[in-house]
């Protein structure tokens, strides 16, 4: 559990002291899907597993203070790769966020790594949901037996945040913000 990093499926393992829970949710309003994750911790954790909860919900909130009205996309997933790096962990590839409206994954994809000045343009009304999927160890991953459920390589930790953000003219909207 503590080095899936998403699609996990509830298996009867007990949850212990020490441990990292993942939950990622969803929902359809009025036609309209919501996603929304956090990464939360089993009684007392670790320092090193502590710093990466913190370092992955700040790569979130930084990639949201990018997300304006021309802005490119790469300037939101380049955020989110160089803090992450910078504080010694590193973002998965195989998978990463999306735009949502309609249909649960639109266009377009949000990478967690990029390059500023790249990618589309962010415009009025693009609803993005931004998902830092962050590792202790290597990015590198795979999927299990039961074909969903995609974990660490190198058994690391991994830490998962998401926030749905519109884009408009006063800047990020945050649709998901559990104080909202």
């Amino acid at each position: 559990m503590n080095d899936e990093i998403i699609h996990g499926i509830p298996s009867g393992r007990r949850l212990e002291e020490g441990d990292v829970l993942s939950l990622d949710m969803g929902v359809i309003l009025d036609g309209y899907y919501g996603d929304s994750a956090l990464t939360a911790p089993v009684g007392e954790i670790s320092e090193p597993l502590r710093k990466l909860l913190r370092v992955t919900e700040e790569s979130l909130a930084l990639a949201i203070e990018r997300v304006k009205l021309k802005h490119h996309l790469g300037d939101v997933s380049a955020t989110v790769q160089q803090y992450v790096e910078k504080n010694g962990f590193n973002v998965v590839r195989e998978f990463v966020g999306h735009g949502i409206g309609r249909e649960l994954h639109e266009e377009p994809q949000v990478p967690n790594y990029g390059q500023a000045g790249h990618g589309p343009v962010l415009k009025e009304g693009m609803v993005l949901a931004i998902e830092p999927m962050v590792t202790s160890g290597s990015h590198e991953l795979r999927v299990l037996g039961d074909n969903w459920t995609a974990v660490t390589l190198d058994g690391g930790y991994s830490a998962h945040f998401e926030h749905m953000v519109a884009v408009t003219r006063n800047g990020p909207d945050v649709l998901t913000r559990l104080d909202a």
